[in-house]
């Protein structure tokens, strides 16, 4: 079996760097023009044949093997946050306002030294290797406008593969769960029309403020009533608008939040009860509600098959102390478009910073992560794909 993490450590210098420069120059959904420019300059330094302009700014490229065989996908995202950023590194985000808070850039760099390892056995491969460095997953938009350009035609990925640098797990913790992994997520908006008045005459009025507090309310009984207690379902109000100053009740009040599942199922029976629930209730106070939603993701499911495949080549690295196999999150992903009825796997690298005194998470703007995991998700992710396309691999 090759040695692939003594190969990701040799380059360990290089996926540091990459990814520090990455992080100083962060670009968000659909503006990653400089990254996509560094990803596509560095496949075509190792011959690779590259396309830019994939979904607006994605970039995919093709290692084609020496023989024939399986086409693995291999997938990173690419975009960064509109976040200001508080860390205090020398290699922080000067760009204000924009901050690679999720590890992206890591990603980024890692999926570059993939393609750097298994380049320098294209004679060996037996298949081809797709690259797919999309843009804008934070807005869960990018994985969609590559599909729609045609990212999973020729070739069709008979694999896909991909991971998320984690820094809720420590250095050497492996999170690859069986199935449902990542949720789905939809947004929603609600708009409730009653009847302005005045504040100080709510009898001449219908409040549609009232009317609001009592579907927040009402939503929250479809987890605990209506949702199988075996199943998992999370309804988030994160945004309530309503009124433009103090004496004034108003005529309409909106909603705005997300629904998170792990099945299309439980999803779907959560819209149902949604829209009877808003406006039943809505109707009972007098006014009228309307509910407008659109899907973001679906669930990101590891197909069985692959998953134990890859936890036998995981265990047996030195650097891995411990695989999870129950490592779920409400949190959602556009690569679920990439594994839709395509067998795959994403998993979980373990990447929480030891030099923070205290735990910052994904999103925050104190986010970082333990940079040793660069070298180990590339070694990782190699030789994931070498047992699909490489024979000693």
């Amino acid at each position: 079996m090759v040695d692939f993490l003594a190969q990701a450590d040799a380059l360990s210098e290089k996926l540091i760097a990459r990814r520090r420069d990455l992080h100083r120059h962060p670009e968000t959904a659909f503006e990653e023009v400089r990254t996509a420019g560094i990803v596509a300059d560095a496949l075509r330094e190792l011959g690779l044949e590259v396309q830019t302009g994939v979904g607006k700014t994605g970039v995919v490229a093709i290692l084609e093997g020496a023989q024939d065989g399986p086409t693995v996908l291999v997938r990173a995202d690419m975009d960064a946050l509109p976040i200001h950023e508080e860390n205090d590194f020398d290699y922080a985000s000067q760009s204000a306002g924009k901050m690679h808070a999720c590890g992206h850039d890591g990603h980024t760099s890692i999926a570059l030294g993939v393609a750097e390892l298994l380049s320098g056995r294209r004679d060996s491969l037996a298949g081809r290797v797709k690259f797919v460095f999309q843009p804008a997953e934070e807005v869960g938009r990018g994985a969609q406008a590559m599909v729609s350009d045609g990212v999973l035609r020729d070739p069709h990925p008979d694999v896909t593969m991909g991971l998320h640098l984690w820094n809720s797990l420590p250095y050497g913790e492996i999170g690859i769960a069986d199935g449902a992994t990542m949720a789905g997520a939809t947004v929603f908006h609600i708009r409730i029309i009653g009847k302005g008045s005045h504040a100080a005459s709510p009898h001449l009025g219908i409040d549609p403020v009232v009317c609001a507090a009592q579907i927040i309310n009402a939503f929250q009984t479809i987890v605990s009533r209506n949702i199988d207690p075996m199943d998992t379902l999370v309804i988030s109000i994160t945004k309530v608008n309503a009124g433009d100053t103090h004496n004034v009740i108003p005529q309409t009040a909106e909603l705005t939040g997300t629904v998170r599942a792990f099945s299309r199922q439980v999803r779907d029976l959560a819209f149902e009860r949604m829209k009877t629930i808003a406006e039943q209730v809505a109707a009972a106070f007098g006014c009228t509600a309307e509910l407008r939603y659109e899907h973001l993701t679906i669930p990101v499911i590891n197909h069985p098959q692959v998953t134990e495949k890859l936890r036998s080549l995981f265990a047996a690295q030195t650097e891995v102390t411990r695989l999870d196999l129950n490592a779920r999150t409400m949190g959602s992903e556009d690569v679920s478009l990439f594994m839709d009825d395509i067998p795959g796997v994403y998993f979980f690298v373990g990447a929480r910073d030891p030099q923070q005194s205290e735990y910052y998470g994904h999103h925050h703007p104190r986010f970082s992560i333990d940079e040793r995991a660069l070298v180990l998700g590339t070694a990782l992710l190699t030789s994931a794909v070498a047992s699909y396309v490489l024979s000693e691999g």
